[in-house]
């Protein structure tokens, strides 16, 4: 019986008495329930109709409802049309705060867009770096990504710590880092994850845009074989979404102070290494701005995240943005796992992006402000 595996607990393998999502074909679901039985593997049905699950996030809604700029709905997903109209529209609208550019194209010629906000009070601020939707299908991400810059628009007049922040700092925010993957997870597979570049040997697309970065590049946690969804690539930075924010914060890296990421899902706040289990530098300013932010974002909902090294807290992978960031003097580094840990996964449903958005900024303007003390 064949069945298609959605997001193992390993990300190479399942090992005996590990946990599994799966998904179903509903032809097979009357074969399959007897044979578990039969076997004696324990199972729970999650979502008993995935397909219905994921035309809900799709399909249904008007499109001019969910395009009107001026009255833009943050508590639904949106394409990347949508999310790039937003943008253009925000760079109009707010020129004071919010300017717009891009760093590069993606593989299938993609502009990739990243706002840069905050107040033009002085010649020279340090910044910060908020990337979303490295990998397609984690649809949270750039849905927090573009709930950040609402906040922050909406309330650095009458919040004294977002007018700090946007009058200390500077925000390169890029809600969408893998464009090309996302937008094929909207028009032809709601759980891809790699990017869309194309492997002639094997007739497969895309790598893996958090295996990709020169850092340990393809060792433990990555694979070679172009057709997995943990493929590092054919080398380091090929993937030019990859290389071009990379030249990007390269460029920048004695302004840019921290480094955000964010993922989903798993209720984490992940530090460096993830290639290795080892202590990083800095970890007592580290692991105490980690510590402050899951307490803040707890007071929201009393949803607690973990937090921790990625490598001893989630598992080992090699060539992630977050340790290539630290690596090259981002002394704050941070890969965010939104909601849930697993009932909803990839498919959050909306009525959750205002409560997980909601807890998140807590915990990112705790970071932000952290950072602005001074710690050694």
């Amino acid at each position: 019986l064949q069945v298609d595996l959605w997001q193992p607990s390993s990300p190479l393998h399942i090992v005996e008495g590990a946990v599994a999502d799966v998904r179903v074909p509903q032809n097979t679901t009357r074969s399959l329930l007897p044979f578990l039985q039969k076997e004696n593997i324990q199972y729970t049905v999650l979502i008993s109709d995935l397909q219905q699950a994921i035309e809900n996030q799709t399909g249904g809604r008007s499109h001019r409802n969910r395009r009107s700029l001026s009255g833009y709905n943050y508590e639904v997903y949106h394409s990347l049309e949508e999310i790039e109209d937003w943008m253009y529209y925000l760079n109009r609208t707010y020129s004071d705060l919010v300017h717009m550019f891009s760093v590069g194209k993606s593989y299938e010629g993609r502009p990739l867009y990243v706002l840069k906000l905050g107040k033009r009070s002085r010649p020279y601020k340090k910044a910060v770096w908020i990337d979303c939707g490295i990998h397609a299908r984690e649809w949270i991400g750039p849905a927090f990504c573009q709930w950040f810059v609402k906040e922050a628009l909406q309330t650095h007049q009458t919040d004294p710590d977002m007018r700090k922040m946007l009058t200390q700092l500077y925000f390169y925010i890029m809600p969408v880092f893998n464009v090309d993957g996302y937008h094929f997870s909207w028009t032809h597979d709601r759980f891809w994850r790699k990017t869309r570049s194309k492997n002639m040997r094997f007739h497969c697309h895309g790598v893996d845009a958090n295996r990709n970065w020169k850092v340990k590049w393809c060792d433990e946690g990555a694979s070679l074989h172009p057709c997995d969804d943990t493929y590092c690539g054919p080398f380091p930075e090929s993937e030019p979404e990859v290389k071009a924010v990379a030249h990007f914060l390269r460029k920048h890296r004695k302004q840019i102070k921290a480094y955000l990421s964010f993922h989903a899902y798993a209720q984490m706040l992940l530090y460096p290494y993830s290639y290795k289990y080892a202590t990083i530098p800095n970890f007592n300013c580290v692991e105490s701005a980690a510590y402050n932010a899951v307490n803040a974002l707890q007071s929201a909902y009393g949803v607690r995240y973990r937090y921790g090294p990625a490598s001893s807290t989630l598992y080992v992978s090699s060539g992630s943005s977050m340790d290539w960031a630290y690596k090259n003097g981002i002394p704050y580094a941070f890969a965010f796992e939104l909601r849930d840990t697993g009932h909803f996964g990839f498919l959050l449903p909306e009525m959750l992006i205002k409560p997980t958005c909601t807890e998140t900024m807590l915990a990112v303007k705790n970071i932000t402000l952290h950072l602005l003390k001074k710690c050694h």
